[in-house]
């Protein structure tokens, strides 16, 4: 584990903090990885949390988004509490969401931050191309960098509200019709990441529609 100090830590959302600290000399990983984070305090040295990284390796420093869970005494309500110039341990790079190709991005809640980073990476090199995400929240509130999306994908980022309705925004979950609905093309990637039980269900749709195991790309949360 190294040592860096956090440079900067502001809401994202009311329950999402993001931050940025000192990068290891070190490290490398790319864009969709997660690392390995502990707080760097006395009994918390091994309490370690998996976050995606959602800075570009060619970044000077680590960029993080966390959900804050207030309501458990854990780490992450204890990463709340940091400020500038606090200090956290940083761990071992892994995770199986990497870009293969153009596709179907589909998110649930904080399993969006794979997908900052690899469309971060895409602008950077002008392929965002047909590229789509789909993100389902609780709410528009709970929507991480939503204006970010709107301007990089414009009608190509579609958002599913489980819990408000909204006009803009679609209502309920991310069903097999929806899915169906963005398949513009064969040999389309479909990329999943977010909460166990919504990632059951798509990947059911997505036997359903007949989309091949070597088209999808999946990091559990």
């Amino acid at each position: 584990m190294e040592t860096v100090k956090i440079l900067s830590i502001e809401n994202a959302t009311h329950d999402v903090v993001h931050l940025k600290t000192e990068k290891p000399a070190d490290i490398e990983y790319a864009p969709g990885q997660a690392v390995d984070v502990a707080l760097n305090s006395a009994g918390m040295e091994n309490e370690l949390r998996a976050f995606t990284i959602t800075s570009l390796p060619t970044e000077p420093f680590l960029e993080f988004y966390i959900k804050i869970y207030s309501e458990h005494d854990g780490v992450t309500k204890q990463i709340a509490k940091l400020k500038k110039n606090d200090t956290l341990l940083i761990g071992d790079v892994f995770g199986d969401i990497q870009y293969k190709g153009v596709g179907v991005f589909i998110a649930g809640g904080a399993g969006i931050t794979p997908f900052i980073a690899i469309f971060k990476d895409l602008v950077s090199q002008n392929k965002v191309g047909n590229n789509k995400l789909i993100f389902a929240n609780k709410t528009s509130q709970d929507i991480i960098e939503g204006d970010y999306f709107h301007q990089h994908l414009g009608k190509n980022f579609i958002n599913v509200l489980s819990m408000e309705r909204k006009d803009g925004f679609m209502n309920g979950h991310v069903s097999e019709s929806l899915i169906k609905s963005q398949m513009t093309s064969k040999g389309l990637y479909y990329y999943l990441c977010g909460p166990p039980p919504m990632m059951d269900e798509v990947l059911n749709h997505l036997e359903v529609l007949g989309i091949k195991k070597s088209k999808i790309i999946i990091e559990q949360f």
